[in-house]
């Protein structure tokens, strides 16, 4: 029994301690242009998370990062290796995404392209807004985070411009979204947690 302890007590150590220390989530903000409501829906979306104390839960401004158009740039741009390494230190996201023309943003979609392997193996939920609720926005997301091996839970809190905005740009979401924000969250730690096993 002593040689199978000094043998594998070490890796189970290395383990647990891996399991027991708290995962780091980012709340990415999917828009960069002028009049953005992305950074209302995320601080409510943190002030949420933060009450839970399950996760250290951090803002991503993706327009922080100043990332050059893919393919464009030389590849060594100050923004673009704070960018993978920012990606590279979570073990999760939440990505605040709002509807341009039935898709995405142009912006996050080049904040996605412009990392590989920081987002593989990984956990994301989305939230997301726009006139039908950002639904089809967050489909397309669907589909890009299966190609970088982001594992999309099912839980979908989608906000209405109509009801949860005034005016279309102040915040003021119904009581309603709670739950599903906290369940989604519930998804987000447990699949984290999983596959952070896989790294």
């Amino acid at each position: 029994m002593g040689l199978l302890n000094k043998l594998f007590g070490n890796s189970i150590k290395e383990e647990e301690t891996m399991t027991n220390a708290k995962l780091k989530i980012g709340i990415i903000l999917g828009s960069t242009r002028q009049g953005r409501v992305s950074p209302q829906v995320g601080e409510w979306v943190k002030g949420i998370a933060d009450k839970r104390a399950d996760a250290e839960y951090e803002i991503v401004d993706i327009a922080d990062f100043k990332l050059p158009f893919l393919g464009e740039g030389t590849g060594a741009e100050p923004g673009l290796q704070a960018w993978n390494e920012k990606l590279d230190s979570l073990d999760g996201f939440v990505f605040i995404v709002q509807e341009y023309n039935h898709s995405i943003t142009g912006a996050l979609k080049n904040a996605l392209d412009s990392a590989r392997d920081a987002w593989n193996n990984k956990a994301a939920g989305i939230v997301s807004y726009g006139s039908t609720g950002g639904a089809r926005a967050a489909e397309h997301l669907r589909g890009i985070m299966g190609e970088l091996l982001i594992a999309d839970v099912r839980v979908h809190p989608t906000l209405s411009l109509f009801t949860d905005f005034e005016n279309g740009s102040v915040f003021k979401p119904a009581e309603l979204h709670l739950e599903n924000v906290n369940a989604m969250l519930d998804q987000v730690i447990a699949w984290s947690g999983a596959l952070k096993t896989l790294r």
